[in-house]
């Protein structure tokens, strides 16, 4: 079904189909004809490849990877989206929905089930309010896919992309960039949408290390360290760690002297590789 970025087209499929949009959900439709185009083409949809795509909405940016990938397989909560679904995505025999809650559902399973001996790329217009749950999953779940290509708001797009070690990076920058080299590919006005939301958006792309960036003695003490560290990021590394690990101050600051860091440091000042080191001198020291 073609014009599903028009006013006219949307608004008839609202009184058709009874529905209406749901704040809780997040639901603000893409209007702009330009932007999904755009994102199928940089997430990677095309022959050989399959795409997960979650929250599809009435279907627009789902359309266009159908017209690219191999399959594309949506993901959505809504039940009240089905019918609608049923009607606009009539015309492509490479798509299926599941109404399934996407925090929830097994994605190795569905990756197993759907896309045998096709490369797979996430793409997905996502709900504001399950930005980081989503990315997160799809990151520590080790899901074996290239890439993942969402809109989120532009704000966390920012800190999504920002420079670890720099004033904009925080505990999901590290996690982002322990998993995947990201990059902002463009912005996306609010007006873009409807019903058109408070503030602007922009589409991320995030490719999937084959390794993870650092070595680590304990992936699950360094995303907790992580975690301290960027939850009490004013105060000093020696104090945030010896609070947020419960540890004595003075075994803190002994495996801040063998990583090399200094005591007095803060979260956003350090590098990846002395996040790394942090941990496995702390891993060292209490193991």
């Amino acid at each position: 079904m073609e014009n599903l970025t028009n006013i006219l087209t949307i608004k008839d499929l609202l009184n058709r189909h009874g529905f209406s949009f749901s704040k809780a959900l997040g639901q603000n439709f893409l209007i702009n004809p330009s932007v999904c185009p755009r994102m199928a083409e940089f997430c990677g949809a095309s022959q050989g490849v399959g795409v997960i795509e979650v929250g599809p909405g009435f279907g627009v940016l789902t359309h266009e990877l159908c017209k690219r990938a191999d399959k594309v397989v949506s993901i959505e909560l809504d039940k009240r989206l089905m019918t609608v679904l049923a009607e606009t995505m009539a015309e492509h025999e490479n798509f299926k929905v599941i109404n399934e809650d996407i925090l929830k559902i097994d994605l190795h399973k569905l990756i197993e089930d759907e896309f045998q001996g096709m490369r797979v790329v996430v793409c997905a217009n996502l709900p504001y309010y399950i930005t980081s749950p989503v990315i997160m999953k799809l990151l520590e779940e080790k899901l074996p896919i290239e890439a993942i290509t969402v809109m989120v708001q532009k704000e966390a797009a920012q800190r999504l992309c920002a420079k670890v070690g720099t004033r904009e990076s925080s505990a999901i920058t590290v996690a982002v960039n322990y998993y995947s080299e990201p990059q902002l590919l463009f912005h996306v006005s609010s007006g873009s949408f409807m019903p058109a939301p408070k503030v602007d958006s922009a589409v991320i792309r995030l490719d999937i290390l084959e390794n993870p960036r650092v070595q680590l003695k304990n992936e699950k003490l360094f995303f907790r360290i992580i975690k301290s560290a960027f939850g009490q990021r004013r105060k000093t590394l020696s104090n945030s760690l010896s609070s947020g690990l419960s540890l004595p101050k003075g075994d803190v600051i002994n495996a801040l002297e063998i990583a090399g860091v200094p005591a007095n440091y803060r979260a956003e000042q350090l590098t990846m590789q002395q996040l790394a080191d942090i941990a496995n001198a702390i891993a060292q020291i209490t193991e």
